[in-house]
């Protein structure tokens, strides 16, 4: 648990500690949530740290554009 201040035009400054725990950087963008009255922040991953994660779903080129065609197909219907 860290506390943190308030600035006068709003901002919210966290303690070092908390934003090197989640990997913050200056200039890094965050999403602010309201969960049951409380205020969480989350940091939005940058495309780079998109692409080291392992793929959830893997498909190959051809499946790729067989779907792109049907959906295209059922979009001109």
């Amino acid at each position: 648990m860290s506390i943190g201040k308030v600035g006068s035009k709003g901002e919210l400054f966290p303690p070092k500690k908390v934003r090197e725990k989640i990997g913050l950087k200056k200039g890094q963008r965050v999403l602010y949530r309201i969960v049951q009255g409380r205020l969480v922040v989350e940091k939005v991953a940058t495309p780079e740290e998109l692409l080291e994660k392992p793929a959830k779903v893997t498909i190959t080129f051809e499946e790729f554009k067989e779907h792109r065609r049907k959906l295209s197909k059922d979009t001109e219907k």
